[in-house]
């Protein structure tokens, strides 16, 4: 489906049943009679684990392509445009919610940036693929009293289920393949840092600098933090971002290239086409074309 606008991003009310007091989180069975309709691709301004306990089908998110392979987790951050393709037997739950749902009470502002799973630096985001029983049955008794806690409109308490979704995301940091410490270092969560930033600025077409700025550090000390985290330069993850959301735009919008400059900022059309074209070896319009 393409549409005239920008790629919708949907906020919690948009998946909240009618008539819930809440818009912080959302806990609910995940199969093919869900209650509401969305576009893909899509973004979220929330966090989203997918637990998947039957089907098939694949999952894209950004650029990556993955199979669904139940059991299994898939997750997401806030800005990162996905669209399934799902089998009709597909069955799980999902688990959506605001950081500052999760937050609440935490002295650890960043707990959420230390999970692997969450603002990648490696820029992917493959599924935990669940190896045994026991965490099968573990993270289905989770995600099932976090449902009817919620369900309960007498007792519901957000405390309870705050304290469910801990114990989900922390089972799934144990069980996650990553590099051992690599996430725990100060360089890769300043990096972190600047990638959700990047994610709240991109369309601004901000300079390293201002970057920096944000995250109180001289330009160049946080370039060299990039460069030895991800092998690139910071300038070169913004450029990243750029071109990936400029694809998306000419795949799945109609938008022209000078509503996409303007969009991202960029002085005219005929620097941004340069831009792209540099990057990409072809021109906006050439691009759409090949994709489309």
């Amino acid at each position: 489906m393409k549409n005239q606008n920008q790629i919708p991003v949907y906020s919690l009310k948009a998946f909240s049943s009618s008539g819930q007091r809440q818009a912080m989180f959302q806990v609910e069975v995940f199969d093919a009679n869900r209650h509401f309709q969305v576009s893909y691709p899509h973004k979220h301004d929330f966090y989203e684990v997918l637990f998947l306990t039957h089907g098939s089908g694949f999952h894209i998110i950004d650029s990556n392509k993955y199979d669904i392979k139940p059991p299994c987790v898939f997750f997401l951050s806030p800005g990162q445009a996905h669209k399934l393709e799902l089998s009709h037997d597909i069955a799980g739950f999902i688990f959506l919610f605001a950081s500052e749902f999760y937050l609440i009470g935490q002295a650890n502002k960043n707990k959420l940036l230390e999970l692997p799973f969450f603002f990648s630096v490696e820029q992917n985001n493959p599924p935990l693929l669940l190896n045994t029983k026991v965490d099968v049955l573990f993270l289905t008794a989770l995600f099932e009293r976090a449902l009817s806690i919620e369900s309960d409109s007498k007792n519901q308490s957000e405390a309870m289920v705050r304290a469910i979704l801990d114990a989900i995301l922390q089972t799934c940091n144990q069980l996650y393949p990553t590099e051992v410490g690599m996430h725990k270092t100060r360089g890769h969560l300043m990096v972190k840092n600047l990638l959700q930033l990047i994610e709240e600025n991109y369309h601004k077409n901000l300079p390293v600098n201002a970057y920096a700025d944000m995250l109180a550090i001289t330009p160049n000390h946080l370039t060299q933090l990039v460069k030895q985290v991800t092998g690139n330069t910071t300038a070169k993850l913004l450029q990243n971002k750029v071109i990936i959301e400029t694809q998306r735009l000419l795949i799945h919008t109609e938008m022209n290239v000078t509503e996409i400059a303007d969009y991202l900022n960029f002085p005219d059309q005929s620097y941004f086409t340069k831009f792209f074209k540099k990057a990409c070896g072809v021109t906006p319009m050439q691009y759409r074309k090949a994709k489309r």
